[in-house]
């Protein structure tokens, strides 16, 4: 039950809009065998639809399954949290929740990724409640795979 009840949790959530990402935004990296440093993601909104228990898993399934994402998306890429690693892409995933815990809520997902020349690439998309609710236990993969595949 712990697992659905993060998986409603996760689902509850949201994000600002953000614009998609671009292969020519990259310039000379290569983002297939680039360096990603995962930070500690963002959650904006509505906090109090989840309890300080179940926040907490979700902001870990944050970092791990947007770490994850990457990985599955570019394999000979290297996931680090040390965000002092030269030369890394730094990558914020950011959620934002609704107002009110609804099944026909919508709400979006990032990853804001920072190139080491300072350009910014925001990858965004709205998912509904119950979608991501199918999902249970493995509701962060799926957000953050849909995510990773509008990279280039």
């Amino acid at each position: 039950m712990k697992k659905t009840l993060s998986a409603v949790a996760l689902a509850t959530l949201t994000v600002l809009p953000a614009a998609h990402a671009q292969g020519s935004s990259w310039g000379n990296i290569n983002p297939a065998t680039a360096t990603y440093v995962i930070l500690n993601p963002q959650v904006n909104g509505n906090r109090s639809l989840v309890s300080a228990g179940d926040y907490q898993t979700v902001v870990k399934a944050l970092a791990n399954d947007s770490a994850g994402a990457l990985k599955r998306r570019y394999p000979g890429a290297t996931i680090t949290t040390n965000a002092n690693t030269p030369g890394a892409i730094q990558v914020t995933p950011v959620l934002n929740a609704p107002g009110a815990l609804l099944p026909w809520a919508k709400f979006s997902a990032a990853m804001n990724l920072k190139l080491p020349s300072g350009r910014s690439v925001n990858v965004a998309q709205n998912f509904g409640v119950l979608e991501v609710y199918n999902h249970r236990a493995d509701a962060a993969n799926y957000i953050f795979d849909q995510l990773a595949k509008q990279l280039p």
